[in-house]
């Protein structure tokens, strides 16, 4: 199992600055995401800032969310 959420910051850029629970720090970019189904909605900066940390994983105001698993799998570590 992969490590969950800790921290999100949702960025300018409809990127995720996220801290895991194994204390690594890495960015996910979400714009890929963001034409698709329900995720389509984040294209507006104000809901995409409403990330927050939810059961282990990032989820949204009206409760969209992605996998914690993609997050840790597909997110690029920050370079310190």
């Amino acid at each position: 199992m992969n490590p969950r959420i800790k921290s999100v910051q949702a960025n300018d850029d409809f990127t995720l600055s996220l801290e895991f629970t194994n204390n690594e720090k890495k960015i996910f970019n979400v714009k890929p995401y963001l034409t698709k189904g329900i995720f389509k909605e984040l294209n507006d900066i104000t809901l995409f800032k409403t990330a927050k940390v939810f059961d282990g994983t990032v989820q949204w105001i009206h409760e969209q969310d992605l996998c914690p698993d993609t997050l840790y799998l597909k997110s690029v570590p920050v370079k310190n």
